[in-house]
């Protein structure tokens, strides 16, 4: 296991490496970096750099981008890591080996283009940008302003992923890249493999390109996290009558004395107090539960590209391309979760020790709890997706003034996964609980009973635990989509006139959703008996193959057992016939959830215009029109959406070397196909006491959530690789998707009438979000041979950002209306990366933060308070590379550098007294190899 110890010994010996190398150097300028801004040419972290600078500067909108180093070579080996240290890009999400949510200026509805070509993934809108290997990319641009030339979607901005092109090279051109990556908390070494192969030829024909482009990543993860739940209302030591002391106060005949759903949650002041049949009694609050999960995986993506490039004269260049991502992925997650209350009363405790309370408020800390109902579950999901994207287009230029651009694009993306879930149930002894034991994280010790053989303390034992219910599921997803878009370009030159453009988009897209559910639950055996029992049944294997072990959870870094079992369900799925068989039944076909074919159409017009080189800019509208056609398991739906956005950009050349833009646009988000499921599904409860059963369904009457935007920034370009940038903007949304609440009651499965909450998706909220943002990137000139090549990338962003949401009633309707921060905005991020670059080898040590954020509310039916706040979060990564020949380099890069944990808490100030959960994730280093001729 590496230690801080290696990471600063490896991270010094680069340092040290790099200044004798240094002073053995002269200090020389390279043609990299005074190159112009169309030449394609590569040059390590400081050519990618000012690459990226010139496309920022000579955009149209306002952008920025990273640049590939090399063929092969990225600036970090995960898209959205490297997206980190964009100026107004905050990214969370981190578990699973993996970043895999970005927001642009605090929002994360961002579209995704490959090759300027919408893409996406089974029935969703977008895709996973963690999907497309870094290995395939040559640049990825960020659009934070839209001409009305580029799609309408995205109202947090547009990201356009650009691959390999065989007319991107001037001859032919091989190459390999290899990469062990090991992280620490799984302790597996993954392969990380791509392979480029290009060339270009003349024929009598005219002259011809082909391109293949291969990768493969390998992936093995390991996330442990624990978590305090919920905080509801228990009697205190005198309670009203018929009532025992700190007794949970929402279940069984306590009912009624409180209301969950409140946005606040309930006063915490000491000697609070809540009134019953015209008595006001004191109420403590303490957590319900506390529970624990490992999250264990092994992900490969494989991943293509295919291009074909002629140009039969010059004036027609027909293009023939390729674009194949895949998935797959085998998850066991292993879950423990304990009851912190007696159901029955103190089970006859009546005489139990006095709960420690935090100072000052009426919140219990720590309390011992008798005989709390727990369960183990080993949950597994399948996961398989193949996403195939071709298209075949041409561009013509008719005359020095005309250009047209035509493709047609077909997509199909189908996904697949399996789920199977077994619970392991038993009434533990007893046990001492301290819900903030250590900043945030919770601690427990489980006691065991003298008067048993069987340690009831030991979660690692089988013989605790009787075998539960199964849950067996199953999805499939497909989306498809035909596109023919045709677009014109005429330079003008009337005048102040410059260039109009103007084009048509048409589109097919299919998207279908079906899914299985079942359960089973074994008769009256332990966990050692059901194991036994598909054994004798053809299962594969040893009855211990049943279990899964983990050991040292949450890497000693909470006061918690070290180990515990659960079922193994991947093994459950291998053998999921002889689970079904044990309990006596069979698996089902998957029901269908929806059928969507949604038809849309959309048209623009755009104008540039140039006053005298000085001023310059562009005015235009774009008009869309969406219908869909919606089948549904019982029912048939129709949804249409019409808009007219209309955008105008104006940029002004103050100086050689100032630049100030403008702009103005409007953009939309579509509601997801899932969303617009009119059906509507009730689960029983399934935690032990709980007297209500929940529900979801999708709505199919949402419309889109529009977005006005208002960007101005000055940018000064003062040396040729340096900049210094500022923004400010603002963006108004109407109809942001909520989720709205209400009460139904119905019969269960199980035979028994209950209420049931039911949430919806719904258009019933609006959101306001201003901000600036500053950007640097610097290259001192002049310095000492030994400092020459020193830079610094610097950027932060300050958000400020308003939502109303709703309180529903019982009913449904609004009891109150809230505002709050927009989900996922961090008040203010930054990000510093320090570079050393030379001819032979260049570092970069990159540190970035964001402040805490509002993610979402809790389940309406829970309190105390409602938000999910997370707490600031922060990450230092190391990266080192050397050009060992011409042709072969290699690297070195340490990621998570720091190891901090992961926490998250209700309410926004109170991250102490309502603690959430607490996640870890490992450490990561890398080591390449990289050649190319």
């Amino acid at each position: 296991m590496f230690k801080p110890t290696l990471i600063t010994t490896a991270v010094a010996s680069a340092l040290l490496f790099s200044s004798q190398q240094a002073m053995a150097e002269e200090a020389q300028a390279t043609a990299e970096e005074q190159q112009d801004v169309e030449v394609i040419q590569v040059s390590g972290i400081r050519g990618s750099l000012s690459r990226a600078i010139n496309n920022k500067r000579f955009s149209e909108q306002i952008v920025d981008s990273i640049v590939s180093e090399d063929i092969g070579k990225f600036p970090d080996n995960n898209v959205v890591e490297a997206l980190q240290r964009v100026t107004g890009v905050q990214v969370t999400g981190r578990g699973g080996g993996e970043i895999s949510t970005i927001s642009i200026r605090g929002l994360t509805d961002v579209h995704t283009t490959v090759n300027g070509r919408d893409v996406f993934t089974g029935t969703g809108r977008a895709v996973a940008l963690q999907d497309i290997p870094a290995s395939l990319l040559n640049a990825v641009t960020v659009y934070k302003t839209r001409s009305a030339a580029q799609m309408e979607q995205g109202i947090a901005g547009s990201i356009d992923i650009k691959t390999h092109r065989p007319f991107n090279f001037d001859d032919s051109k091989v190459s390999f890249a290899a990469r062990a990556n090991y992280a620490d908390q799984p302790k597996e070494i993954d392969p990380n493999v791509s392979m480029l192969a290009s060339t270009r030829w003349d024929t009598d024909f005219g002259e011809m390109g082909a391109l293949i482009n291969v990768s493969y990543a390998e992936t093995n993860f390991r996330d442990d996290d624990i978590i305090a739940g919920a905080a509801f209302p228990f009697f205190s030591a005198n309670p009203p009558s018929n009532h025992q002391p700190y007794k949970i106060m929402n279940f069984g005949a306590a009912n009624g004395y409180w209301s969950p759903g409140m946005t606040n949650g309930m006063p915490y002041a000491a000697g609070s107090t809540l009134s019953a049949n015209g008595e006001d009694f004191e109420y403590l609050l303490a957590r319900d539960a506390v529970f624990g999960r490992v999250f264990e995986a092994k992900r490969e993506r494989p991943a293509a590209v295919v291009s074909f490039q002629w140009a039969p004269s010059d004036e027609l260049e027909l293009l023939a391309e390729g674009f194949y991502t895949g998935y797959r992925q085998a998850q066991q997650t292993s879950m423990w979760f304990t009851n912190t209350f007696e159901e029955d009363g103190n089970s006859g405790n009546l005489q139990i020790d006095t709960p420690i309370l935090f100072d000052g408020t009426n919140i219990v800390k720590e309390r011992q709890v008798y005989a709390p109902n727990g369960f183990q579950s080993g949950d597994a999901a399948t996961g398989k997706t193949d996403s195939y994207l071709f298209a075949v287009g041409a561009k013509w230029t008719p005359s020095f003034d005309w250009v047209v651009n035509a493709e047609l694009i077909a997509q199909n993306s189908k996904f697949h996964s399996e789920f199977f879930a077994q619970r392991f149930d038993r009434k533990a002894y007893g046990m001492d609980v301290d819900f903030n034991n250590d900043d945030g994280t919770p601690g427990l010790t489980y006691w065991d009973n003298p008067e048993t053989t069987v340690n009831e303390a030991d979660m690692a034992e089988p013989a605790n635990w009787r075998a539960g219910t199964v849950y067996d599921n199953s999805a499939s997803s497909e989306g498809d989509a035909v596109t023919f878009k045709l677009d014109a370009e005429w330079d003008a030159e009337l005048a102040f006139l410059q260039k109009v453009r103007f084009g048509v988009k048409a589109e097919k897209r299919g998207a279908k959703d079906f899914v299985r559910e079942q359960s089973g639950t074994p008769s009256s055996m332990s966990a050692l008996e059901f194991a036994d029992a598909l054994i004798a049944a053809g299962a594969s294997g040893t009855s211990s193959d049943y279990f899964h072990r983990i050991d040292n959870y949450m890497d000693g870094r909470a006061d918690i057992f070290d180990s515990y079992v659960t079922a193994n369900g991947l093994y459950n799925i291998a053998n999921g016939d002889v689970v079904r068989s044990v309990l006596g039944y069979e698996r089902a076909a998957e029901d269908m959830r929806f059928d969507i074919q949604e038809t849309s159409y959309a048209a623009y017009l755009t104008a540039k215009y140039n006053f005298n080189d000085v001023v310059t800019g562009e005015i235009g509208a774009r008009y869309v029109n969406y219908e869909q056609d919606m089948d549904f398991i019982s029912s048939t739906g129709e949804g249409s959406a019409e808009e007219l956005l209309p955008s105008f950009s104006l940029n002004w050349n103050v100086t050689d070397d100032l630049q100030a833009r403008f702009a103005y646009t409007e953009t939309l988000r579509m509601p997801a196909f899932a969303s617009l499921n009119a059906n509507q599904f009730f689960y029983d409860p399934l935690t032990e006491g709980v007297s209500y059963g929940t529900g979801n369904g999708g709505n199919p009457d949402l419309q889109p959530t529009t977005s006005t935007n208002y960007d101005f920034s000055l940018e000064w370009y003062f040396a040729p690789d340096s900049s210094l940038y500022g923004a400010i903007f603002k963006r108004e949304l109407e109809g942001i998707v909520i989720t709205g609440s209400k009460i139904v009651r119905r019969t269960g499965e199980d035979d028994v009438e209950r209420d049931y909450i039911l949430t919806a998706p719904i258009n019933d909220s609006t959101g306001e979000l201003s901000g600036l943002e500053v950007g640097l990137v610097y290259f001192p000139e002049g310095l000492p041979d030994i400092l020459d090549g020193i830079g610094m990338q610097a950027s932060y962003t300050s958000l400020d950002s308003e939502q109303t949401t709703n309180d529903y009633n019982e009913d449904g309707t609004v009891n109150a209306v809230i505002n709050s921060k927009m989900s996922g905005v961090s008040d203010s991020s930054y990000s510093l990366v320090g570079i050393y670059a030379k001819d032979e080898f260049d570092m970069r040590l990159s540190y970035t933060w964001r402040d805490t954020f509002y993610s979402h509310n809790e389940a309406l039916f829970f309190a105390n308070p409602l938000q999910f706040w997370s707490r600031p979060e922060q990450s230092l990564d190391f990266q080192f590379n050397l050009d060992v020949t011409e042709d072969l380099s290699v690297s070195f890069d340490a990621r998570n550098i720091l190891d901090d944990k992961y926490q998250n808490h209700y309410g926004e100030t109170t991250s102490q007294l309502f603690n959430f959960g607490t996640a870890i994730y490992s450490r990561e280093f890398g080591i390449s190899v990289r050649y190319s001729l």
